[in-house]
């Protein structure tokens, strides 16, 4: 192929050369190069139009680039220094992130493979752990199956040692607690209540129950589901006295177990109520002071339940309660009990025979400052007053008005607005007492004018609306005295403090618009 420099065809491809006509008027012509064939000539015009057509911008361009290419060599040279530089200074500060970045890689590893020596350890504990806890219940439900006699100290001692493991573990786990039961260590620990026949195994045994029932309901209504309440009562029925210490471990037992509500009608129905009622009377004198609280406790848990209420009735609880209501450690609790039995129509009853009931429930009013104990006993009465009229006729004369009145003013706010219920029942009775007295309401009543008879009705109405003017204002005279007497009481001022005339002058000037009804 011919090489490509200008855009002259006829360089390439033409020559020129003389007439050889003789007849030729021109004197010069063109002819083709004989040694070009017809397909190599096609081939050279596409070669130069190809290539030689675009030869000048191409040599132009050349051109540029030769003539630039010292400028372009040493910028290339200015910036290749500058860049040497610059690779130097990112090399070293790459090596620094390197460094860093494989300080931070190193620490990340020896994280997580501090992470899994430690998952590995606790798992590893986990399974140790799980491994004492059944050798625990293995060793207990062997111990359990064994019937020794007294004489076999072998067997009584694996049956104390197991219980007292399951008492230990369980005392503080609640994780552990849900394990032993899921191995089943409930139902060999409930046959060790009664069949074991040393008195230290037996305590082993309740207390670790116990400690099985601590926060997990399911456990205590599997112990309840195994029999354990029939098995409890049954030791401390038997015809040896019950040792104290197996007594004070039933209570307690009573006591977790009551607490939920599916146990409350099996215990309440299984006659343990009386039990605990014995507990807390303490006739004998040989129950602790923390056996006494425990069944007091036990027994509010099995008053919630209102068919229980019957089975409380059968025993003398409520006197025992109303006599006791003196002790400021336990009144709140019994206010709760007794506030459970006065929502059935039994326990209203049964409160309402007991000499001494009102004056009692009524002095609670007086002495005590607590409002847990002031909106229970407002509730008791609130209740007692409003199913029955001959208990309210009680509550007036115990003297509850001015009690109720100062508690209006001193009180909770649920115990203000229970005893204002209280007062408003009360003074519809007095209503009542009033229209019985005159014998007709038409003194009452409004007057009908038109008749000739009505200058009279007037005059009758005046006389009797004057005198319960009376009636009520001494009321409050002798109410607001009271109070202020029970005030300076419990102020602590001196004995020989007389009010003010001031208040004097204010009680006397007092209407009824001042009663909270």
């Amino acid at each position: 192929m011919a090489k490509c420099h200008r855009n002259n065809i006829g360089s390439l491809i033409l020559d020129r050369a003389p007439s050889t006509s003789s007849s030729s008027t021109s004197g010069n012509h063109f002819r083709l190069w004989s040694t070009f064939s017809r397909s190599t000539f096609r081939r050279k015009i596409v070669d130069a139009v190809s290539c030689g057509g675009s030869s000048r911008y191409r040599h132009e361009l050349r051109e540029e680039d030769d003539e630039g290419s010292y400028v372009t060599v040493t910028a290339k040279s200015t910036v290749t220094s500058k860049d040497a530089k610059a690779n130097t200074i990112g090399a070293a500060l790459n090596g620094v992130a390197f460094e860093e970045k494989s300080k931070k890689s190193e620490k990340l590893c020896d994280l997580l493979n501090l992470a899994e020596v430690e998952a590995d350890v606790e798992t590893k504990k986990k399974e140790e752990a799980l491994e004492v806890l059944k050798r625990v219940v293995r060793e207990l439900q062997s111990a359990a199956a064994a019937r020794g006699d007294i004489d076999d100290g072998e067997d009584c001692r694996k049956k104390l040692t197991a219980a007292s493991d399951v008492r230990l573990l369980a005392k503080e786990d609640s994780e552990v607690r849900v394990t032993l039961a899921m191995l089943g260590a409930i139902p060999p620990l409930v046959s060790m209540i009664e069949d074991s026949r040393i008195v230290e195994a037996q305590i082993a045994s309740l207390y670790a129950l116990l400690n099985l029932g601590i926060g997990n309901d399911t456990n205590k209504a599997a112990i309840v589901k195994a029999g354990a309440v029939h098995k409890m009562l049954k030791l401390i029925e038997s015809p040896n006295t019950p040792d104290q210490e197996i007594a004070e471990a039933v209570v307690a037992n009573f006591l977790g177990l009551s607490a939920l509500d599916s146990n409350k009608p099996i215990i309440g129905s299984s006659g343990a109520i009386i039990f605990l009622v014995k507990t807390l009377q303490n006739l004998d004198e040989t129950s602790s002071s923390q056996a006494r609280e425990d069944a007091l406790r036990a027994l509010y848990n099995l008053s919630i339940y209102q068919p229980n209420v019957s089975f409380i009735l059968e025993t003398d609880l409520i006197t025992y309660l109303l006599n006791t209501l003196g002790d400021m450690e336990v009144s709140e609790r019994i206010l709760a009990i007794l506030s459970n039995l006065v929502a059935v129509p039994e326990g209203r009853k049964a409160i309402s025979l007991v000499c001494d009931a009102f004056p009692v429930l009524v002095d609670v009013l007086n002495w005590t400052d607590s409002p847990g104990c002031q909106e229970k006993a407002t509730y008791i009465l609130m209740l007692m007053a409003h199913k029955g009229y001959g208990d309210r006729q009680a509550m007036i004369e115990a003297g509850i008005e001015s009690a109720l009145l100062e508690l209006t003013l001193l009180g909770s706010a649920l115990a203000q607005k229970r005893a204002s219920r209280i007062l408003e029942c009360l003074r519809v009775d007095k209503g009542k007492q009033v229209l019985d007295s005159t014998g007709s309401c038409g003194a009452l009543s409004a007057p009908i004018y038109g008749t000739r008879d009505n200058g009279l009705d007037h005059e009758e109405n005046d006389l009797m609306m004057s005198e319960e003017r009376k009636a009520v204002k001494q009321l409050v005279q002798q109410s607001l005295q009271s109070n202020m007497k029970r005030i300076v009481k419990r102020a602590n001022l001196p004995q020989g403090f007389v009010p003010s005339e001031h208040f004097k002058s204010l009680s006397l000037s007092s209407t009824s618009k001042s009663l909270p009804f």
